[in-house]
């Protein structure tokens, strides 16, 4: 249930942006009266699963679901027509028109897809708003206990400061933040430290797969879940929701705290204090000689977290006017930090390269249940990325043409159909190059 639950959003995220995509091709073209021979929601090689004739136009849904199309007349494009550009060009096509009309054809899909993402973001912030942990709010600094966070030179307690220079406002962008950035800094026991973020660091995130998204956490308190049946304190009085805040005299506000007090006390008997409800119980327990109590831990959320005085979250409604610059910002956050890790994708040595995926790891950021809130904010997301990845000079992409109909703005030399022609074929050998290469990450990874 969860794979179709997962598969309809991305069906329906990625029909939409190829769909409006395409409008923003089809919209000009007919304002410039260009004639548009199909306009296609994924390919039709061969035979179409829909199409429809309306006016000059056939509309139609190709069975490979690999994109979408508009073919435009007198166009050189996907659809490779060496037969119409044979003919004389006639006054409705696509070459026919002044350059500054086809350049605003050309830059039309891509204009779309930029505004959606931020509409999207402008709406999502005005309906929802936001609510997240403050870096600041961590004042006792983060827990550290994965060997990814050790490598990068962190301590528990350590409190993070910047990543190259920038300050961090939310807690959980601090993932992404390691990603993008090359140093950071930490202030520990009063003094402010810079360290290198290892060149190497995404190769490793990405080798760690799921269990390196928590590399470094907000510190938790130690919440009893359950007093495990073969617990030396099974009798002891310990229950579960207790909070451990003090072992043998010594403030235990965090879990970390606690565990080490533990291990200085293996295979003693010592004194546990635990706050229940609004009073504090000391009780008698055993460790073990693993440094162990027999009892499993509570997770708890950070709502509950502010609840019990360790956290204060922030939390912000927008008006539709205050929407718009806070969408806009969102945005164009957004759309930086991809570009930089698209650089270091292109960099063999950060290793980001295993991290490009195809289809199914896009569909498996959508969440397992659905959520119009989540499938709005990743197709945001998404829309920003297809716009800035079709605007790279890469033929066959609508960045390819627009640098040839800008060298011919500038030069007054307009590309030769022939040239036209091969560019077009060695830009789609380099995209399904890049589209196998994804695909097989994906199914390299799968088993792992």
């Amino acid at each position: 249930m969860e794979i179709l639950i997962r598969a309809s959003q991305f069906i329906l995220s990625l029909s939409l942006l190829i769909v409006l995509h395409e409008l923003g091709h089809f919209i000009p073209a007919k304002l410039f009266k260009t004639k548009v021979e199909k306009f296609y929601l994924f390919f039709d090689y061969k035979f179409s699963l829909f199409k429809k004739k309306i006016g000059d136009t056939v509309y139609g849904i190709g069975w490979i679901p690999l994109g979408g199309y508009v073919k435009i007349a007198g166009m050189i494009d996907e659809s490779m027509d060496k037969e119409q550009m044979l003919e004389e060009p006639k006054p409705w096509e696509f070459r026919s028109k002044p350059a500054w009309q086809r350049l605003i054809i050309m830059l039309g899909g891509v204009f779309v897809n930029f505004v959606l993402g931020w509409f999207i973001y402008v709406c999502l912030l005005w309906a929802y708003g936001e609510r997240y942990l403050p870096n600041e709010s961590v004042k006792d600094g983060v827990w550290v206990q994965d060997s990814l966070a050790i490598n990068l030179g962190l301590e528990t307690g350590d409190k993070i400061l910047t990543v190259d220079g920038e300050s961090i406002k939310k807690f959980h962008q601090l993932p992404l933040e390691f990603i993008n950035g090359n140093k950071y800094t930490v202030e520990r026991n009063g003094t402010v430290l810079e360290k290198d973020i290892p060149v190497d660091f995404i190769s490793k995130l990405l080798d760690r797969g799921k269990e390196a998204r928590g590399f470094v956490s907000y510190r938790l308190p130690f919440i009893i879940n359950e007093v495990s049946k073969d617990s030396p304190n099974l009798n002891s009085g310990l229950k579960p929701k207790d909070i451990v805040v003090s072992i043998n005299g010594v403030s235990t506000r965090y879990f970390d705290q606690a565990k080490i007090e533990l291990d200085k006390n293996k295979s003693k008997e010592i004194n546990v204090t635990v706050k229940r409800n609004e009073t504090e119980v000391t009780l008698p327990i055993k460790v073990t000689k693993e440094g162990k109590i027999g009892v499993s831990y509570g997770l708890v959320s950070l709502i509950d977290l502010e609840k019990l005085g360790y956290y204060d979250l922030a939390e912000k409604k927008y008006s539709f006017s205050e929407a718009i610059p806070a969408g806009t910002e969102k945005a164009w956050s957004t759309l930086t930090n991809y570009i930089k890790q698209l650089k270091k994708v292109f960099n063999p040595s950060t290793g980001a390269y295993k991290g490009l995926g195809g289809f199914k790891s896009i569909m498996d950021v959508f969440p397992s249940t659905w959520s119009w809130e989540s499938f709005w904010g990743i197709t945001a997301f998404l829309s920003i990325m297809l716009g800035f990845m079709n605007l790279l000079p890469i033929p066959a992409l609508d960045g390819g043409h627009v640098v040839f109909t800008l060298w011919e703005m500038i030069t007054g030399k307009k590309p030769s159909d022939k040239f036209l022609e091969y560019a077009q074929v060695v830009g789609f050998v380099l995209l399904l190059s890049l589209l196998l290469f994804a695909n097989g990450n994906d199914i390299y990874r799968s088993f792992k």
